[in-house]
């Protein structure tokens, strides 16, 4: 199949072919025929697999038959962290080359008069986190009230990092009538429920078993200790030459010492998280990416924003206490159908969390020990004899900054 048999104008068809884009895939196949229908999508495939290109083109499509040219926003885009805001608003602006359409990007920790500047140059697809978005429409600067089509673009970490309640204050400010699309790659109870008070008889489109990791990616898992993590994971990169990996946190903290400990190990490393300011977060993303630094070191604020084509390794120096993030994690790599390396190194305190993957994903995962780096069962056994095991709600809790049960419910967006 052809993106030519999927109903495409012609002018869009030109700009895919000069970006060499031919076949399209399978969710590209399901999706862009149900959303140029006009339908409400609920779209689940693999972190990879295009998912972008499946509501973009479309859309850019609709812009293209439009008899009129005057400017109003028709798109909304919302995102759950700034990083993937600014690799959708590229996609946008990369398929619709030379075809008239103006794509802007409002995001926090950021100047908002540039952005202002933008939207009032006239604006047709608006990619937001819902903070900048709320911001922007209580000071009255931007005009919702034209909006055709909603997409939330990984709806599940919207939720997970508790925007809730910013969506529904922003639902308030749609049209009734509109198109909605929900597109991830995990779906889990919370999007379900959701997408019944907002979807109207939505396609439900999955082309992959839900919550399934891609095909090509291997998965590794080595048993360590704690305090062995960073000797591992510069023992890996260094003695395998491996030039560019992408290691995965859960904290802020851990972030910034791992970092500062690879650089001790001779490792050229780069940190990123929400306390970072947007610069250094594109900085550090930016030398990654080029190669100036071999390692980046990041929260699961990069797990969604994060599109590198060749990228081969991605460590979790930390398995997340959410499994679905550890999907969209290890799926940075593996994209487009190549093939790749997620290596996780597991304590004995975080087994549970391994269990939580095994049984998302439905897979058997064998730990193993390397060389050098075994782990001390002694020291766990002793552990394990004195210490109460914690409880996950609390540990979760505690790793999003959260001391009682009240405050997990408040839907307070929380920084990554």
């Amino acid at each position: 199949m052809s993106f030519s048999t999927l109903g495409l104008h012609t002018d869009l068809l030109a700009v895919l072919d000069t970006l060499g884009y031919q076949t399209p895939t399978p969710i590209q196949q399901a999706a862009i025929p149900e959303v140029l229908a006009g339908h409400d999508v609920m779209a689940g495939a693999q972190t990879g697999t295009g998912k972008t290109a499946a509501f973009a083109l479309p859309l850019i499509q609709r812009h293209l038959v439009r008899e009129t040219s005057e400017k109003a926003i028709r798109v909304l885009v919302l995102t759950p962290t700034r990083e993937l805001a600014q690799q959708v608003h590229q996609s946008f602006v990369k398929y619709s080359q030379g075809l008239g359409l103006n794509s802007v990007v409002a995001y926090g920790g950021a100047s908002i008069n540039p952005q202002i500047d933008a939207l009032n140059e006239g604006c047709d697809v608006l990619v937001a986190t819902p903070g900048r978005l709320l911001e922007l429409a209580i000071k009255g600067l931007i005009d919702l009230s034209t909006v055709e089509t909603l997409v939330l673009d990984e709806a599940d970490r919207m939720l997970d990092m508790g925007f809730i309640v910013d969506i529904e204050r922003i639902l308030k400010r749609l049209p009734e009538t509109r198109q909605t699309l929900f597109f991830s790659a995990t779906f889990n109870d919370d999007v379900f429920a959701l997408s019944k008070t907002i979807l109207k008889q939505p396609k439900l489109i999955e082309v992959a078993e839900r919550n399934a990791t891609a095909a090509k990616i291997e998965q590794r898992f080595y048993e360590v200790d704690n305090k062995r993590k960073a000797g591992l994971v510069a023992y890996l990169i260094g003695s395998k030459n491996w030039q560019q990996v992408l290691i995965f946190t859960r904290t802020k903290q851990a972030v910034d010492e791992l970092a500062n400990e690879l650089e001790k190990d001779g490792i050229s490393a780069a940190a990123v998280h929400g306390d970072k300011s947007q610069g250094a977060r594109d900085r550090g993303l930016e030398e990654f990416k080029t190669g100036q630094v071999r390692a980046l070191v990041a929260t699961d604020v990069a797990a969604r924003g994060l599109d590198i084509a060749q990228l081969q390794y991605v460590i979790n120096y930390e398995l997340p206490y959410n499994a679905e993030d550890y999907i969209h994690r290890i799926g940075r790599t593996g994209r487009a159908g190549q093939a790749g390396l997620a290596v996780s190194l597991v304590s004995n305190k975080e087994k549970y969390l391994l269990g939580d993957v095994e049984k998302l994903t439905g897979e058997h995962f064998i730990l193993h020990w390397m060389e050098g780096f075994e782990p001390d069962l002694m020291a766990q056994e002793e552990a394990n004899n004195t210490k109460r095991k914690p409880s996950k709600k609390n540990l979760r809790a505690k790793a999003l900054g959260q001391s009682g049960s009240n405050k997990a419910k408040t839907g307070k967006p929380r920084s990554r």
